[in-house]
């Protein structure tokens, strides 16, 4: 199972203990929110994405999107998402669990800006009822992060 995954991954940092699992879905931005009882663009939702035949994941605040120019800009192709099948054997997370830990090899995560505002957020942990508090330094550190872009708008 994903979340067991991610588990194992933060278990050798000490940080499993921190990782939260509801009683409720948490599958998307505003049923994390709901669980979590704070704003959603704290919600680090991380988007899956097709480049090159390679995944590259981006985890973006909550309340923002993905502004298709930018996304182009960036990556110097048009923005397409996998598929939810395509995102469980690529990436090794659920969709409403995808995540930027305990990944399949050849993943790349990239941190987007809109996330800067916040102190701390609040990623998902590989399943569609969990996440983990982390700061912005330690999602870079954790996630491998490849670097922050700037490829959200407002929703």
């Amino acid at each position: 199972m994903s979340i067991e995954n991610v588990k194992a991954y933060f278990r050798p940092l000490g940080l499993e203990g921190r990782i939260q699992e509801f009683p409720v879905s948490s599958a998307t931005v505003d049923l994390a929110a709901q669980a979590l009882g704070c704003q959603p663009g704290r919600i680090a939702k991380t988007l899956s994405f097709l480049v090159e035949g390679q995944a590259v994941l981006i985890v973006m605040a909550g309340d923002k999107k993905v502004d298709n120019p930018k996304y182009k800009a960036q990556f110097g192709a048009k923005a397409k998402m996998l598929s939810p099948s395509q995102a469980e054997a690529l990436v090794g997370h659920p969709v409403g669990g995808v995540c930027p830990f305990g990944l399949k090899d050849g993943v790349t995560v990239y941190l987007d800006e809109s996330l800067k505002r916040f102190p701390t957020v609040f990623p998902a942990c590989g399943s569609p009822n969990s996440a983990i508090e982390l700061t912005l330094n330690e999602l870079e550190t954790y996630a491998r992060s490849a670097g922050w872009i700037d490829v959200g708008k407002d929703i």
